[in-house]
């Protein structure tokens, strides 16, 4: 479509027109560029305008047709392809959306002034962050940081994008001048530190925190590091000095309700129960409403033998709707409370719910035993059978057999026993055992040597059993 330029009444029309959008009388604007349209078709400018009034006016669909045509006539402005990148983010065409903000990222070079240059850019990035397109948005991030260089944030945000492309090594020059220009941030310690373990330097990275904790300026943010540092630490094993760390950052941030949270667990693993209650107490007082923190308090009461108070949070926690994984741990903790109050009716219950939700070899195991308990033996070896199927421990599979013998189930019985005195001729309790299965069977010769070498390894049932 060629081209025309405006008559000077035409372009007396349009300073009007813009003048009308300018003061936001749009309805007015968007007069006044359909007329010149209408007057002047072949020319870009009405076109960009009116459009501009459609979208000022919401009408998403009028714009894209009029910046299409002014497209057609200014193919080299990025105006064009900017604004309809706005319209297809709108619309949720994201892909299209990136293809327009990318069009109009190489148009408006030499063109656009610095702050137009930098809003199409941040347009870019935005729907490459959308995307997870972390190489590409490295790309566009370091074009910011060029046309900012002051700009600490754009630089945080170029680390943490090549971080994000695993370019971590490349990242830290960039990270640490930003340390440099402004030491406080805590952004970028935390940053430095993830580069560093990804790079295979945990204590490197612990370094790094220890050295930005005496920088920062707010308690929280030192308690938030110190608790950074814990998590490394616990991930290299070293409990202790985890505890330490996690302990610390309770101190700097009496609020901190996470650093609570992990130094309950980690008294926990320690076997510091009492410890770990009062962690866990904290971090519930801090937190009501997480049940992620409220089941680990039940986890650690249930291990004090504290069993209707752990069965009062696990209450809690199913009202507050929590995700799967947290309610099935909740029920988990229900159903051994239960258990070991011979409440066995409402073990069942729980265990059965909790398994359901998530399928786990230890939940199977205790419904095992409530269901024994109860003398329903069937049911018992079904949930011991799934138990062994998640995990085959030596444990489940005892109790399996033990549960197959009450059921009259011999040779199934006897074919997990003799499993078990095969992978460890010490057990005792899986010699006497096989000898009962066997002698159900009327294997009397086998079942006297297994029951003799089970009284040998200080078996007295087998002992009783040969009488």
């Amino acid at each position: 479509m060629p081209v025309t330029p405006l008559t000077p009444a035409q372009q007396l029309g349009l300073s009007k027109a813009q003048a009308a959008y300018t003061a936001k009388q749009y309805a007015q604007a968007r007069s006044g560029f359909e007329a010149l349209v209408a007057q002047n078709y072949g020319n870009p400018e009405p076109h960009f305008g009116l459009a501009l009034a459609l979208l000022a006016l919401g009408n998403d669909k009028d714009a894209a047709f009029e910046l299409k045509q002014f497209m057609v006539l200014a193919p080299d402005r990025y105006e064009g392809p900017y604004n309809l990148g706005v319209i297809a983010g709108r619309a949720g065409d994201h892909a299209g959306a990136l293809q327009l903000y990318g069009q109009a990222a190489t148009l408006m070079a030499d063109k656009a002034p610095a702050a137009t240059q930098r809003q199409i850019l941040e347009a870019l990035a935005a729907e490459q962050i959308r995307m997870a397109d972390f190489a590409a948005l490295s790309a566009t991030l370091t074009s910011i940081t060029a046309l900012a260089p002051g700009d600490l944030d754009a630089a945080y945000r170029l680390a943490q994008a090549r971080t994000l492309a695993g370019q971590g090594a490349e990242a830290l020059p960039g990270l640490y001048a930003v340390l440099q220009a402004d030491g406080t941030r805590m952004d970028a310690a935390l940053l430095l530190a993830d580069i560093y373990v990804a790079q295979g330097l945990p204590d490197r990275a612990v370094r790094e925190l220890d050295a930005a904790v005496g920088r920062v300026r707010k308690a929280s943010e030192r308690s938030a590091l110190l608790l950074r540092k814990a998590d490394l630490l616990l991930t290299g094993g070293d409990t202790r000095a985890a505890l330490l760390a996690a302990s610390a950052a309770t101190k700097a941030d009496k609020y901190n309700a996470a650093a609570f949270a992990r130094e309950g667990e980690l008294r926990a693993l320690r076997d510091d129960r009492s410890g770990a209650l009062t962690a866990y107490l904290s971090a519930v007082r801090l937190a009501p409403d997480s049940a992620v923190y409220r089941t680990a308090l039940a986890g650690v009461r249930l291990t004090l033998g504290r069993f209707q108070e752990a069965e009062a949070d696990t209450a809690l926690v199913l009202k507050l709707k929590p995700d799967t994984a947290t309610s099935a741990r909740a029920l988990y903790v229900r159903g051994i409370a239960a258990y070991r109050q011979s409440r066995l009716v409402d073990a069942v219950v729980a265990l059965k719910e909790s398994h359901r939700r998530r399928p786990d070899a230890d939940t199977a195991l205790w419904l095992g035993l409530s269901h024994y308990a109860r003398k329903d033996y069937p049911a018992a070896a079904n949930a011991l059978a799934d138990s062994v199927r998640l995990n085959p421990t030596p444990t489940a599979r005892l109790n399996l057999a033990s549960a197959l013998l009450a059921s009259a189930r011999y040779p199934e019985a006897e074919a997990v026993l003799r499993g078990l005195v095969t992978e460890n001729p010490a057990a005792a309790d899986a010699w006497y055992m096989l000898g009962l299965a066997q002698r159900s069977q009327r294997q009397d010769a086998q079942a006297r040597v297994s029951l003799r070498t089970a009284a040998d390894l200080g078996s007295s049932k087998a002992r009783d059993a040969l009488k």
